[in-house]
C-alpha cells in the first residue's frame, strides 16, 4: 500500500477539512514567496486536491478566494 492510499483512508470522510489544509499550506508558501511561485503553488494545491478525491471546486477556482487582478 501506497503512502497516498494510505492518506486516502485516513482522510476519507473528512476531505473538505483536508482540502481546507492543502489551501492554508499553499496561501503560507505564496506568503513566504512573496507570490514568485504561485501559478506551481496552484498546481500542485489542484493536483493534491484531485488526489484526496473530494472537490467540489471548478478547475481550481477558490470560490471563496476569486483571482486576484
Amino acid at each position: 500500500m501506497s503512502v497516498m492510499d494510505k492518506l486516502k483512508q485516513m482522510l476519507k470522510g473528512h476531505e473538505e477539512q483536508a482540502g481546507k489544509g492543502v489551501d492554508k499550506a499553499g496561501d503560507y508558501v505564496d506568503e513566504k514567496t512573496q507570490g514568485k511561485y504561485s501559478g506551481q503553488v496552484d498546481t500542485a494545491q489542484q493536483k493534491m486536491k484531485d488526489q484526496m478525491g473530494g472537490t467540489d471546486q471548478s478547475k481550481g477556482q477558490d470560490q471563496e478566494n476569486p483571482p486576484q487582478q
